[in-house]
């Protein structure tokens, strides 16, 4: 009776930690709010993505040219191509790398982000994550790279806060197939459902991205999701790259985010991540953007009302006599908007 009564409860501790498990393994975009529960750094102050605030920017002329090393050699062996049930994920061989940045980071997978029936617009039908001053994009695609100088692999770097450095490319739509993009979502029909995986013949990958990569927003950050790790040095290019609306509809339409054995199937849309806080953080942009130096609305209006100003302040002192001319001097203020320097971002 007594091990019958221990082998219960050692029954029941098992199936309770079982469920915890799943439970921490288990999330939806439709729950992200709920995510901080499981995953505590979800709710942490340096989360990703972020609305790019082009007004907001700080050039940092330090910032050099992202440098790519092995992308445009195609691999000796097939890239593996495979569901997830929250995206479409590519691995990425080891020699794939990334210079330019305090230490070497190798590549080690990509993957995107989409919404649903994208018309166009911007608004909530995109799915890219990172917004440029509120505007979304019709799709995202992220290379994620390990800092191997430091840490041996992914898992343990994912988690330190120098472990990770992502590419981001913010993607648009028009009326020509992107040959490049083709390469994967050409395959997609072999991954339809989650867990399922494919080979697919390996390629330029450098193709993939913009072609200036010396236009970029950086900014410290972390995951996109659970665990959200804050660990991640966020490289955004500038520059978009655009594929065909019939592609985007098939990355759109032709996933599922559950296994082939379930009796009703979900499609994968909308698996982006709303924008979260900046908290205070530096975002740095390694060139000037034109909304730096581009006036405001109301700074014309105030800049129009101190010209009338002077011009009626110059009539007023033409009409006086030269001795108070003699007496009388215009003094201006400096200008109360002048940027202190712009704080550095830690790498």
């Amino acid at each position: 009776m007594d091990s019958f009564n221990l082998g219960t409860l050692l029954l029941f501790f098992f199936l309770h930690w079982m469920d915890g498990t799943d439970a921490n393994s288990h999330w939806t975009y439709k729950d992200m709010a709920q995510w901080s529960k499981s995953f505590p750094d979800c709710g942490g102050v340096w989360q990703s993505p972020i609305d790019v605030e082009t007004s907001a920017l700080h050039h940092d002329p330090s910032l050099m040219p992202v440098k790519v090393v092995g992308y445009h050699k195609p691999a000796h062996k097939p890239f593996t191509l495979s569901n997830n049930g929250h995206t479409v994920k590519m691995s990425l061989p080891a020699c794939f790398r990334l210079r330019g940045l305090p230490w070497k980071f190798t590549a080690v997978q990509l993957h995107f982000h989409w919404g649903r029936d994208w018309d166009g617009s911007g608004g909530l039908a995109g799915g890219s994550e990172h917004t440029v001053d509120g505007r979304r994009s019709a799709a995202e695609l992220h290379v994620v790279h390990y800092n191997s100088d430091l840490y041996p692999n992914v898992s343990v770097a994912q988690s330190q806060r120098d472990g990770l450095a992502v590419l981001g490319v913010l993607i648009e739509t028009g009326d020509d197939n992107n040959s490049a993009y083709e390469n994967i979502f050409k395959y997609l029909e072999f991954i339809k459902y989650a867990g399922q995986q494919t080979p697919i013949p390996s390629f330029n990958v450098r193709s993939l991205l913009p072609t200036d990569l010396g236009r970029y927003f950086r900014y410290n950050g972390s995951l996109t999701t659970p665990p959200c790790y804050q660990s991640v040095l966020w490289t955004v290019f500038a520059e978009k790259v655009t594929v065909s609306r019939t592609q985007l509809k098939n990355l759109e339409t032709a996933l599922f985010s559950n296994s082939e054995k379930d009796p009703k199937s979900v499609p994968l849309q909308d698996n982006f991540r709303t924008t979260q806080p900046l908290n205070q953080r530096v975002v740095l942009a390694s060139f000037v953007p034109d909304s730096i130096t581009r006036y405001t609305l109301g700074k014309l209006c105030a800049a129009a009302a101190m010209v009338i100003i002077l011009v009626v302040k110059v009539k007023q002192f033409k009409e006086h006599d030269k001795e108070q001319q003699q007496d009388t001097a215009f003094k201006t203020d400096p200008d109360p908007e002048k940027l202190e320097a712009p704080p550095k971002v830690e790498a």
